[in-house]
């Protein structure tokens, strides 16, 4: 597991970040876990994740600063935007700020899965393989 990718869930929402930290353990992953922004970007210098998987609203700092401030960064990881926000210029803001992935809670976990493969660059999971 020494070549095991790190992903950083960013969200208040324990759990939720907690599901979500068993089940991307369960395929290989390395996770870390912030409960706000500021702790987010902290992580992500400290730890190097792979991808981040961001939440929107936090106490503190929520998604949208984060996601200013890695704007245009070179060593910037790919950031995965998860929120409960129904509104079309949120998710237009998140584009332009450099998201690979905008997605709306409640969400279906395979489709978190398929895109944290596709940010990630591997190849997507056979239904059959997940059910180890």
């Amino acid at each position: 597991m020494a070549d095991a990718k790190t992903i950083l869930i960013v969200d208040d929402d324990t759990e939720l970040s907690d599901g979500l930290r068993v089940v991307l353990e369960k395929l290989g992953y390395r996770v870390i876990q912030a409960r706000d922004g500021q702790q987010g970007k902290t992580m992500v210098y400290q730890h190097r994740p792979h991808l981040v998987i961001l939440d929107m609203m936090m106490p503190r700092m929520g998604g949208y600063p984060v996601l200013e401030h890695f704007k245009g960064k070179p060593d910037a990881p790919p950031i995965i935007m998860i929120t409960a926000n129904e509104g079309s210029r949120h998710k237009a803001y998140a584009e332009y700020l450099g998201v690979v992935d905008y997605i709306r809670k409640p969400f279906a976990m395979e489709r978190l899965l398929e895109s944290v493969q596709k940010a990630l660059g591997q190849p997507a999971t056979a239904k059959n393989d997940d059910a180890k």
